[in-house]
């Protein structure tokens, strides 16, 4: 009796730490696509070119994973995302984000010159990126 207890605990304890992952995972990819949204909206604003580092304290990665070692993102994005005084993006790319527990990867395609951030679930190998296996996901 103690010892399926022991193996109900230990199935639900492992139940929730695949979905505190998955929410891990969701919860990075909204911010990755609020912050490019934002620069964005920045740079049209003020009317003025804007730069937005990739790496750094104060770098798109930082602010995306927030510290977190157990997220994962992989990207093909520049060093520097651009975007011009209208808001239009010079650059674009993919974006994955993964997490340790969870099959889930969640991506974001911006495409310039629009800066159009297209959001799904990857079906592909994130060390090979290709826009075309960020698939659209019913549950977005």
């Amino acid at each position: 009796m103690l010892t399926l207890l022991g193996l109900m605990a230990a199935l639900v304890i492992d139940s929730g730490r695949r979905q505190l992952a998955a929410v891990k995972v969701e919860s990075a990819a909204r911010r990755l696509g609020t912050l490019l949204e934002h620069s964005r909206e920045r740079a049209e604003d003020r009317r003025q070119p804007l730069d937005l580092p990739l790496h750094g304290e104060d770098g798109l990665e930082a602010r995306v994973l927030e510290g977190d070692s157990s997220l994962r993102l992989h990207h093909s994005l520049p060093s520097q995302l651009r975007f011009t005084a209208n808001g239009l993006a010079i650059d674009g790319g993919t974006v994955v984000i993964g997490s340790a527990g969870t099959d889930l990867r969640r991506c974001l395609v911006m495409s310039p010159p629009l800066g159009i951030v297209r959001v799904g679930r990857y079906h592909g190998d994130p060390g090979a990126l290709a826009s075309d296996a960020c698939l659209p996901d019913a549950s977005l």
